[in-house]
């Protein structure tokens, strides 16, 4: 059984919550937030734009409230933390869990900068050496439709990917607007949405050579709205949009097309149980699964993987600061309305 600590009591954390809830060998040991806003384990007014809206109430019978997050890293019974504070916080509250030698289950984006995320990474690694381990929380990895067309995209069971779109776009964040409506601390749109698909692109693809984008701010003083080109020598053409843009209820939305040499796979989250469709030999199908959602799928593999005494490796924390240096490479390209190159294998 592993004894968790979740630090931040927003809506990340509900759906964390609701994720640990299919997890067997998982007690919640204290919940941390130093406003002390829902440490009575009432979470029923927490709402974001991803799923159910069922409302969680946490039985705190057995649960310690802290506001001090040095107290939840002190806690002998808390063996993990899990961090969903804003993400200005995720340096300071990250190296402090590692050396209190909590492992540490760390949301995205991992930190507001690359520079700030390789601190991260060399304390990660700097850990794992002791037996400790950090994995950042890039659900999408984990996401059943994104995992199937990961699956594809390797074993060139359709052939060769001559294509792939990506888009996730908002409206502007209804909750947390004192955190995500500050771009100098959040990273707007680019950081906090966009940064899933990068990822999930260097997931399947490697790095790429050289990104051009196009975007724009429009409701938190960085990049909202990105629309970027990831180019690799050879192909695949590769393409994402990430925005906070969209007209207030708009709602969200994500999606793939992926074209494959004999197969177009597409997905779309409006469709609801025809979210995943696969068009060959002239027929369309959809493609039902049966795997729990990206957050339920993130947190077994850190939980399993910590619990064996292994680091997870789904993910890592060089990939999670990767990711945010190829975003910070799409807003260099935004400023000077051209390609940014030589990003290489980082």
């Amino acid at each position: 059984m592993l004894t968790l600590g979740i630090l931040g009591t927003g809506f990340m954390t509900v759906q964390h919550l609701k994720a640990y809830r299919t997890l067997p060998h998982v007690r919640i040991g204290a919940l941390c937030n130093p406003s002390g806003r829902n440490l009575d384990g009432d979470f029923s007014s927490v709402a974001g734009n991803v799923g159910d809206k069922d409302p969680v109430r946490l039985d705190m019978t057995r649960v310690r409230a802290y506001r001090d997050p040095a107290e939840l890293f002190a806690d002998p019974e808390v063996q993990a933390v899990d961090i969903c504070t804003p993400t200005h916080t995720h340096v300071e509250f990250s190296l402090a869990a590692l050396a209190a030698g909590k492992h540490v289950l760390l949301e995205k984006p991992m930190a507001r900068t690359h520079a700030d995320a390789l601190r991260i990474v060399a304390a990660a690694e700097a850990a794992a050496a002791r037996g400790v381990f950090l994995m950042p929380a890039m659900c999408i990895r984990f996401w059943p439709e994104y995992a199937w067309v990961r699956e594809r995209i390797v074993s060139g069971e359709y052939g060769r990917v001559l294509d792939a779109r990506f888009r996730r776009v908002a409206s502007a964040p209804a909750w947390g607007h004192a955190h995500f409506l500050k771009g100098g601390s959040s990273g707007g749109a680019l950081l906090d949405l966009h940064v899933h698909d990068v990822d999930f692109i260097q997931h399947c693809f490697g790095r790429p050579a050289s990104v051009v984008a196009s975007g724009y701010s429009k409701v938190s003083g960085a990049t909202d709205h990105v629309v970027a080109l990831f180019q690799y020598p050879g192909g695949p053409a590769v393409s994402a949009e990430g925005s906070w843009g969209m007209a207030d209820g708009f709602g969200f939305q994500m999606e793939f097309t992926v074209n494959f040499e004999k197969a177009t796979v597409d997905y779309s989250l409006a469709r609801g149980a025809d979210a995943l469709k696969v068009s060959e030999s002239g027929a369309t199908r959809v493609v039902s699964l049966s795997a729990p959602d990206g957050y339920a799928g993130e947190l077994k593999h850190f939980v399993d993987s910590v619990s064996a005494g292994v680091a997870p490796s789904r993910v890592t924390a060089r990939d999670a600061a990767s990711a945010i240096e190829i975003c910070e490479a799409e807003e260099a390209s935004i400023a000077r309305g051209g390609a940014v190159v030589g990003l290489g294998a980082g």
